[in-house]
């Protein structure tokens, strides 16, 4: 970090580990406190046409984004060249996959974000929290789609050879900050708008992505049993027998 001034150590080291101590504590303070508000608050009983376009755009969109990601920075540049893939085809794979990824993902966004504001039941549900969400949220991948369509296409900027590598030594303790200080601004944009939502996702419905109904493989089966007659001291009413009780 010796080259790196104030203001980028203020940026690119001192922001990330704040975001992410507030994305860390502020899930076990949310886990804790607000259990029965760890939830989506669906809204589907209000709208359904909409959101059966637009949710699974967005949520199969941001999947594939998320890879995408977990692939181009989590993974070294000479991991993948030394498994065989080279540049040139990691180049093409980054612009096609992940330009049809954001594409889907920002359609999906901008539906439901149409529906939440046009549909009256919807938008009286919309809390300050979930308007703040998809603003940060907006921009994050409108950067981010930006980013993959410019780079990759006219400027052929190699963001695994410095943004990766600042993102990599963040987790890793090998901080560089001079790497994404010298990057295009639309990446630094989008690794500052990145970690902002990471900061408050905590505090928005995006933490039902850890709710996984994980428990549902190992539960035990709900077993119905039908009513006895005989279960209870009050006497059926007339007219409110069962069918096939025998009684007429």
């Amino acid at each position: 970090m010796s080259d790196a001034g104030a203001l980028d150590i203020l940026l690119w080291v001192v922001v990330p580990y704040l975001c992410l101590a507030v994305f860390v504590l502020g899930h076990v303070w949310r886990y804790r406190y607000d259990k029965f508000g760890w939830t989506t608050r669906s809204s589907q009983m209000y709208e359904s046409r909409l959101l059966r376009i637009g949710s699974p755009l967005f949520h199969f969109g941001i999947l594939a984004v998320f890879l995408g990601h977990v692939l181009g920075l989590g993974i070294p540049k000479s991991w993948t060249e030394a498994v065989g893939v080279s540049e040139p085809i990691y180049h093409f794979m980054a612009v096609s996959i992940g330009t049809v990824a954001g594409v889907c993902s920002v359609v999906g966004a901008a539906i439901l974000i149409y529906r939440r504001r046009t549909t009256g039941p919807v938008f009286a549900a919309t809390t300050v929290m979930d308007k703040v969400m998809w603003l940060a949220l907006g921009l994050v991948m409108v950067l981010g789609l930006g980013n993959t369509v410019v780079a990759n296409i006219f400027d052929h900027y190699d963001y695994r050879e410095t943004v990766s590598v600042w993102f990599r030594g963040i987790f890793g303790g090998d901080l560089q900050p001079d790497l994404i200080a010298g990057a295009p601004i639309g990446f630094q944009l989008h690794a500052l708008t990145a970690f902002l939502l990471f900061a408050l996702w905590p505090f928005t419905r995006l933490v039902h992505v850890f709710s996984a109904p994980v428990g549902y493989l190992w539960r035990p089966y709900v077993v119905y049993r039908s009513r006895d007659d005989r279960m209870g001291s009050r006497t059926q009413r007339p007219g409110w027998e069962r069918v096939g009780s025998g009684r007429r």
